[in-house]
């Protein structure tokens, strides 16, 4: 599942803040990150972007002031990232970085995070904020899969009649500790 990140520059410090935290999903398998510091030298710009922009199954508008008033941002990647979030193609989730007035906005209408579209910046510390954004990312890759697996079920995760397991475990289990 790819997730793509929009974002602008001048909010480059958060935006590397937050790849960090969302390596947690990356590592277990759950999504695949991209922005635009993955593009290699001498790849053309404008194409790797358009290209992840089309292919991601969520895409994070990281929200400021400054995402607002870059064009780039608002009228290219934005709007092309809510004609596929209206399509269905794919699940666009704004992240609340700093205060602003983004309730008029496009994306205004979907459900932000933070929790109540509380800035980052305004938690009582960073990982505080970033941590709502990856349980959030992690929900909606789970909401994805969960859509996907009902059009094509997935075999059982144990054959019932040798206890055996055929699918992935959970990350989960709880294993008993005993101290002496």
């Amino acid at each position: 599942m790819e997730v793509f990140l929009s974002y602008s520059h001048q909010d480059e410090p958060l935006h590397n803040k937050l790849e960090k935290h969302l390596s947690i999903l990356r590592r277990q398998g759950v999504v695949d990150i991209w922005s635009d510091h993955r593009i290699g030298p001498g790849e053309e710009i404008g194409g790797q972007i358009d290209q992840h922009l089309e292919s991601a199954d969520i895409i994070l508008l990281l929200v400021s002031s400054d995402f607002i008033d870059s064009d780039y941002c608002y009228e290219v990647e934005m709007t092309r990232a809510m004609e596929r979030h209206e399509q269905g193609q794919a699940r666009v989730i704004p992240v609340i970085l700093r205060p602003c007035a983004w309730h008029g906005a496009p994306f205004g209408r979907l459900k932000a995070i933070p929790t109540d579209g509380k800035p980052v910046v305004k938690h009582a510390t960073l990982d505080d904020g970033f941590l709502e954004v990856v349980e959030a990312v992690r929900d909606a890759a789970q909401s994805l899969v969960g859509d996907a697996s009902a059009a094509h079920p997935m075999r059982p995760l144990a054959n019932s009649s040798t206890g055996e397991s055929t699918g992935p475990r959970s990350s989960n289990l709880r294993v008993k500790k005993e101290f002496t």
